[in-house]
């Protein structure tokens, strides 16, 4: 039996409008009917005088939300069995999109798929909340393109995700599926040139792709853009959790500001938020909520391990990791750090260590960081040194290793860095680099994801081995630092986020 989570019409903290009217919906008897074609059998209780089947309440009186929650696991073990055979033609998508799935690859449908393709063709806001690797992309992109087919006029859908990469990853992920459709996509990010992307915005594609700050840009310079989205059927959050942080807080403000109040909602991620909560009343009445399990998880198939190591040598054991690749029969592998001054020191360093890398952070140009993704997901080479800016979304399925070179200060952010590898049922390492003042991080995350892991064990002999030329590249590597400015990067992005904050302190008084 497949046990893919607990499906259940989420809560929304906004009540209807007085003048709505609603349709009565049948209570739910106790024993089931006879099930219909509805890939997602539900067993609803009623509260109050609430509907049973997630629309408003009746009673303009009644103080308490309006949806009904379903408690408690909705599949029989003779339910999940029958779905775990469902196919993407029993999901109701059409035709021709059954047959591009087949093509990619995509034989069955993920549960999250098969949870919540049918509610989004039946026109419900769907928050989808499951493990990394796990579909959620295909969840949202292929009702999308249902209804897109029925009706291609107009930009039909505005996705929005938090970093360039990822909105280029999704722009490409869109143009695939549509291909039978002469799918017209636009990827609207920082780093390019903005006029190319408003006249593009103007053309009206069927699909916009975006970073907030970029779509909200585009918008406060040329406000007939606005215009633009009046007819959106679909606002997709991917990674919604981060698009809702407060980074983003005044730049969906103007994004919203354009969208119209009929519309489906898509919000999918790996991880919930108070805040992604909170965002929901803006969805509207009918919503269904899929969380495929809860609080923090990493999937079975990742075996997670750490050194502990004294701070002066991660570059030594960073070396003898990478070192052990090939006979560890590892594809590729992607390094984390923390910072972006760190990010092009260790680039610089296994430049001089003659190591094949291509380093992502946000000091670099765009041009650049996608040239280096590419290289990466190409297999040109085959080690990627990245921050965080990397850990969200990205599906790279060479990726076997994930290195925490340093410890995240989030459960939450070693969760998304430590899933860009064991995707989709494949098995994955991850090893995190732990200091004397690492532990209490260590274990924090340990407590969060429910496991204990397990030491790397090391041959101390071959990580010393090459020490000289070790410390020779770290001299050489700071030494270019200095000389290329990148320290004054550093510095200048520093004071430019104090001005940032300072003015957005004087905004708020």
């Amino acid at each position: 039996m497949e046990v893919d989570g607990e499906a259940r019409p989420f809560l929304l903290f906004s009540k209807p409008k007085s003048n709505r009217r609603t349709e009565p919906q049948p209570q739910v008897e106790a024993q089931p009917k006879p099930p219909k074609p509805d890939p997602t059998p539900a067993v609803q209780t009623d509260h109050g005088d609430s509907d049973s089947g997630g629309s408003g309440s009746d009673s303009d009186s009644d103080p308490a939300p309006n949806i009904v929650i379903d408690h408690g696991d909705t599949c029989s073990a003779d339910g999940a069995a029958a779905d775990a055979l469902a196919s993407f033609a029993d999901l109701g998508l059409s035709e021709w999109l059954v047959d591009v799935c087949t093509s990619l690859g995509m034989r069955r449908p993920t549960a999250v798929q098969r949870r919540c393709i049918p509610r989004a063709l039946a026109g419900e806001n769907v928050l989808g909340i499951a493990e990394t690797g796990s579909g959620k992309t295909a969840a949202f992109a292929l009702p999308i393109l249902h209804r897109l087919g029925e009706d291609p006029f107009g930009v039909a859908a505005l996705a929005l995700a938090p970093t360039r990469e990822l909105a280029a990853q999704l722009a490409e992920q869109f143009r695939a599926l549509g291909s039978p459709l002469g799918l017209r996509c636009l990827a609207a990010i920082g780093g390019f040139d903005s006029l190319a992307q408003a006249k593009g915005l103007a053309r009206r594609p069927h699909v916009v792709v975006a970073t907030p700050g970029r779509i909200a840009t585009l918008i406060k310079n040329d406000p007939d853009l606005a215009k633009v989205f009046a007819r959106t059927k679909f606002l997709v959050l991917d990674e919604a959790d981060r698009v809702v942080d407060s980074n983003f807080e005044e730049d969906l403000k103007v994004i919203f500001d354009c969208l119209p109040k009929k519309r489906q909602t898509f919000l999918f991620s790996a991880t919930m938020s108070d805040n992604l909560r909170s965002l929901l009343e803006l969805s509207g009445s009918k919503s269904y909520f899929f969380e495929a399990y809860e609080g923090f998880k990493t999937v079975e198939n990742l075996k997670q391990q750490y050194i502990h190591i004294p701070p002066d040598g991660k570059e030594l054991h960073l070396l003898y990791l990478l070192s052990k690749m090939k006979e560890d029969n590892i594809r590729s592998a992607i390094v984390f750090v923390s910072t972006c001054r760190t990010c092009q020191y260790l680039d610089f360093v296994l430049q001089e260590l003659g190591r094949p890398a291509v380093s992502l952070h946000s000091h670099k140009a765009q041009s650049h960081r996608l040239s280096a993704l590419h290289r990466f997901k190409s297999g040109q080479v085959p080690v990627l040194i990245a921050t965080d800016v990397a850990s969200r979304g990205l599906d790279i399925q060479t990726v076997d290793l994930v290195i925490n070179y340093d410890i995240p200060r989030f459960p939450r952010d070693y969760i998304h860095r430590v899933g860009r590898t064991a995707r989709a049922t494949r098995r994955g390492l991850s090893i995190s680099f732990v200091t004397q003042r690492d532990i209490c991080l260590l274990h924090e995350i340990e407590d969060d994801v429910g496991n204990r892991f397990g030491a790397y064990e090391c041959d101390d002999k071959e990580v010393t081995k090459d020490i000289t030329k070790v410390f020779k590249a770290r001299r050489l590597a700071n030494m270019r630092m200095a000389d290329e400015g990148h320290e004054d990067k550093v510095q200048d992005r520093k004071d430019q986020k104090k001005r940032d904050q300072a003015r957005k302190r004087k905004h708020d008084e």
